[in-house]
């Protein structure tokens, strides 16, 4: 649903303007570590611009007084508006371990607020697979390949379990050199419609360390 909206955004922008985010997500991250120190699922918040959020409004048609609060009926109508994911789209979260990626499974729906006209939203996604995941080693980074939409973890990343977590911020002189090698490497016309995939340089990483 995400990227539906987006695509909206996107058709009304000029080209050269989609070198840079046109939608900001203030991020949290639960990491749920087992007392065997496995990794088992992710909790994922996300709270919205107030100019996307204003967006998702408009589109739902809510808020028509505009005073930045719902009613609960409008709650309940605006309850997963973020969930409803295309095929292939991983959540703008990715996860690995050594040089394996981690699968994780379907959102399940946690919770929807809206304060001063802000959505914010939580949902949970279990790691999926045979075998167990040994927490110590996994990085986590929560971006957008295309870089249209730019996540921060300024909501913060909290650890359950016998682990704990460190955040290494994105080198964004790096990743702006990226881009421009990236760019000047492309013919004007291919940049313009196929914007290179670069969101993941702007990315914090999120390691996870556990005892033992």
């Amino acid at each position: 649903m995400i990227k539906r909206f987006a695509l909206c955004i996107a058709l009304l922008a000029p080209a050269p303007l989609l070198a840079h985010p046109h939608i900001f997500v203030d991020t949290g991250l639960k990491l749920e570590v087992n007392a065997a120190g496995e990794l088992t699922a992710v909790e994922v918040t996300w709270a919205y611009d107030d100019f996307y959020s204003l967006l998702i409004f408009e589109d739902l048609l809510l808020d028509s007084d505009f005073d930045g609060a719902l009613t609960p009926q409008e709650l309940e109508r605006l309850k997963g508006f973020d969930m409803n994911w295309s095929e292939g789209f991983e959540g703008d979260l990715y996860l690995t371990a050594g040089a394996r990626a981690l699968a994780l499974g379907d959102p399940v729906h946690l919770s929807t607020e809206v304060e001063r006209g802000i959505i914010t939203t939580r949902h949970r996604r279990e790691l999926i697979g045979e075998t167990p995941v040994a927490a110590g080693g996994v990085t986590v980074k929560p971006y957008d390949p295309t870089y249209y939409t730019a996540y921060d973890l300024s909501r913060g990343v909290e650890v359950t379990g016998p682990c704990t977590a460190s955040v290494t911020p994105p080198d964004l002189d790096r990743a702006y050199t990226l881009v421009e090698e990236l760019l000047y490497a492309m013919p004007t016309e291919q940049a313009e419609d196929a914007y290179p995939e670069v969101g993941a340089a702007f990315a914090a990483t999120v390691s996870l360390a556990c005892e033992g």
